[in-house]
């Protein structure tokens, strides 16, 4: 355990933890680390930082220093796609090592952080990552966690496997089925595709095929099986997801034999889209106002296709909390699931 000693009487002895000082304005720092063994000299610095007592080792049997436990906590919660900063004030970070997709199990989240003293905070479920992005920091809160405490976290985290995990992309071939007569018939001029383009590039993805079909239900059927025959991974069906009568999109994905996972969904914009999957081959039906939007139901949902993550109805259900999206420029929300 740590005794608290006057400065004037520490002369020879052991730092318990870091001493930190603090100059308004110009920094924080740590002026005596944990381990300093106080010299005489020390004694004006350490009452000039207002300091009149200090903390020195006095053997912790049972117990874990901090950084010690910081460590052993970052281990446990992830694995080689996270890189570990070093340890500052008594808290790592988690950084991505590799692009893809930030999971969270949030279930055994809650009960890693029900643990007296132990604190892991994280960035959102289904984040977009890349390498350097710092994921989620880890700490305890007093300068010592008993070893049992600590023993409990990894034991969870070793029964339930880790709690953290990033999914590459692992998906590269994207088939794109534009709908919509007036754009068959050169009325209008299709703007999906390069929208498509623009955010499949941008996940290391690119379009193996595309075509523009009218508003037939039987033609967009023959569409999309067409573009599983060619060796899409992930199909996009564009436009048709109104209410109009003439809008027969679901029907065609539908007759191609797919599971619907959803038709519409409780994220704005883009509520009017669609989630299912033919053989295990993701399509995703996206609104006119993906042309426009910066951020839609899209970003929700295409990054998870792309790393091989399927999606499930309880899951787009969810979406409705933190599903309104503000097209805030900078987004001035920082949960917020479009822009995390």
């Amino acid at each position: 355990m740590l005794k608290k000693i006057h400065v004037e009487q520490a002369v020879g002895l052991t730092l318990g933890h870091d001493m930190t000082r603090v100059i308004p304005g110009k920094c924080k720092e740590v002026a005596f680390p944990r381990g300093h063994v106080i010299r005489k000299e020390d004694i004006p610095v350490l009452l000039s930082m207002g300091k009149e007592h200090v903390f020195i080792t006095e053997g912790q049997d049972g117990e874990v220093h901090e950084e010690v436990a910081a460590r052993r906590l970052a281990d446990a919660f992830a694995g080689g796609e996270f890189d570990r900063s070093g340890v500052k004030e008594g808290r790592i970070n988690l950084v991505a090592a590799k692009n893809g997709v930030f999971k969270v199990d949030l279930p055994l989240l809650g009960q890693i952080n029900s643990v007296d003293g132990v604190v892991l905070a994280t960035r959102h479920n289904n984040t977009v990552c890349h390498p350097g992005m710092v994921l989620a920091g880890t700490k305890i809160i007093p300068l010592y966690i008993p070893e049992a405490d600590l023993r409990k976290v990894e034991d969870l985290c070793k029964k339930q496997d880790q709690v953290l995990r990033i999914l590459p992309f692992k998906l590269t071939k994207v088939g794109v089925v534009v709908t919509g007569s007036e754009v068959y018939k050169g009325l209008i001029q299709d703007k999906f595709t390069d929208t498509i383009k623009r955010k499949a590039e941008e996940l290391g993805a690119h379009i193996e095929h595309s075509v523009v079909v009218p508003d037939d239900e039987n033609m967009i059927a023959g569409a999309i099986l067409d573009m599983k025959a060619r060796g899409c991974e992930i199909i996009f069906a564009c436009g048709g997801f109104s209410v109009d009568p003439d809008d027969v999109t679901v029907e065609g994905v539908e007759q191609t034999g797919a599971e619907i996972i959803a038709y519409g969904a409780p994220v704005m914009p883009g509520s009017m889209c669609l989630v299912a999957y033919l053989d295990g081959v993701p399509i995703l039906g996206a609104p006119a106002c993906a042309i426009w939007n910066k951020a839609t139901v899209i970003e929700v949902f295409f990054p998870r296709m792309l790393a091989g993550d399927r999606i499930t109805r309880n899951e787009v259900a969810e979406l409705g909390h933190g599903g309104l999206c503000l097209n805030c420029e900078p987004c001035v929300y920082p949960l917020c699931p479009f822009c995390k």
